[in-house]
């Protein structure tokens, strides 16, 4: 292949990408984004001759174009969607559900509807129940100078609250849109300490289907090793590591899969990997990556 077929076959399998980022953000396809990457597709199949390096320059200058376009929308998407929202510290007891980012039968067939149900609306919001209950518990301990519970609430605290953070970290981790491989940053930190995206995947895969009893696999950053790392937890919150972040985890207690799958986890696990949420992943790779702490 010589050096302009290699160019615009890369332009080509950049604007792939950018229309499967739209999906995963989903976009309407009524946006003017849909058309101008549409408009570019048709562009790029269209192209059958050796360009002058002018229309090389007005190509790539299209392809600029559009990727400013893109980071201009959602700016002002973000912008639209927090200007009326004062950031606020949460009391004692205010956590609540949050929403599933999808329908409850979005990530058919992989995950079933009926799971997505009592996953969320039974077992997440148990955990919100159990982390407020122990809050309210804690503070009125501080206010009676009574902490003979300590050692219960406290045990609630770590159950509950691991339990409803690591959740919804969890849904939004997936996608009806999801699949495939991470890009960018992640891609290369992936490759970097895991040798290749097909080693990490095994790792994460076996550390899912070997978690002893109930748990999680999770993929961490470590601000102060300054690499990831893959761990089991326990429950929700035992043999985990501390001064981590995590980016995407997998949910592998029985009322994840069991409706489902059976007693099949493994079978659970191989299917998730055709929901994960790379774009996400990749965000909360990003923002975690920034955090530095001194090694020493």
């Amino acid at each position: 292949m010589d050096r302009f077929s290699r160019y615009v076959n890369e332009l080509f399998e950049w604007n792939e990408q950018m229309k499967q980022f739209l999906e995963s953000e989903e976009v309407g396809q009524n946006s003017e984004l849909w058309e101008q990457l549409d408009d570019f597709t048709e562009l790029i199949e269209g192209t059958d001759r050796q360009l002058s390096n002018e229309e090389l320059l007005s190509l790539q200058a299209k392809a600029e174009h559009i990727h400013e376009h893109m980071e201009n929308y959602f700016k002002r998407k973000q912008e639209v969607g927090t200007i009326w929202v004062v950031e606020k510290t949460l009391q004692p007891g205010e956590h609540s559900l949050p929403e599933l980012p999808y329908p409850y039968n979005a990530l058919e067939p992989f995950i079933s509807e009926e799971i997505m149900k009592l996953h969320h609306d039974i077992h997440h919001r148990s955990y919100v129940d159990g982390l407020n209950k122990a809050e309210l518990n804690l503070k009125k301990a501080r206010e009676t100078n009574d902490f003979s519970l300590i050692k219960h609430w406290s045990r609630e605290l770590a159950f509950h609250g691991s339990g409803h953070y690591l959740h919804t970290i969890f849904w939004n981790n997936m996608s009806p849109n999801g699949g495939g491989t991470p890009q960018g940053l992640l891609k290369d930190e992936i490759k970097h300490y895991f040798g290749s995206f097909a080693a990490f995947k095994q790792h994460f895969s076996e550390a899912a289907k070997q978690v002893e009893g109930v748990g999680w696999a999770l993929l961490v950053w470590s601000p102060r090793a300054r690499h990831l790392e893959v761990l089991q937890s326990e429950r929700h919150m035992l043999l985990t590591q501390w001064d981590t972040i995590p980016l995407l985890v997998l949910d592998v207690w029985e009322h994840a899969f069991y409706l489902q799958y059976k007693n099949k986890r493994a079978e659970y696990v191989d299917n998730w990997w055709n929901l994960v949420n790379w774009h996400n992943v990749e965000s909360r790779f990003e923002k975690a990556a920034d955090k530095k702490w001194s090694t020493v």
